[in-house]
């Protein structure tokens, strides 16, 4: 399986109402210093709705400003739609909704 592939059935196991970070998919992954190269993977994720890229965010819990669906607006109402609270400087509490990668 190509790291792609290995990004994508990562994201697959995070549960709705969950995030993860891009540096979580990685270490998932067995690539742990590959953070760059998972948000380039979802960038072009060919299956969105299959593959929830929507649940993955920066280390601080920051949206994508570039988000490849539609921007952080589109992310936020989609995490949202899950039960994700995302604040008005487009952050999730990572403590509250991180996903633990089990």
């Amino acid at each position: 399986m190509d790291f792609n592939e290995r990004v994508y059935a990562a994201i697959r196991k995070i549960p709705a109402g969950k995030v993860a970070t891009y540096g979580d998919i990685a270490v998932l992954v067995g690539s742990p210093r590959s953070a760059r190269q998972v948000g380039r993977a979802l960038h072009f994720n060919p299956r969105p709705i299959e593959n929830p890229c929507h649940r993955v965010v920066f280390a601080d819990g920051s949206l994508a400003s570039a988000f490849a669906f539609g921007g952080e607006e589109v992310q936020k109402s989609l995490l949202e739609a899950e039960g994700v609270e995302v604040d008005e400087g487009f952050k999730v509490n990572l403590a509250k909704y991180r996903w633990d990668g089990r």
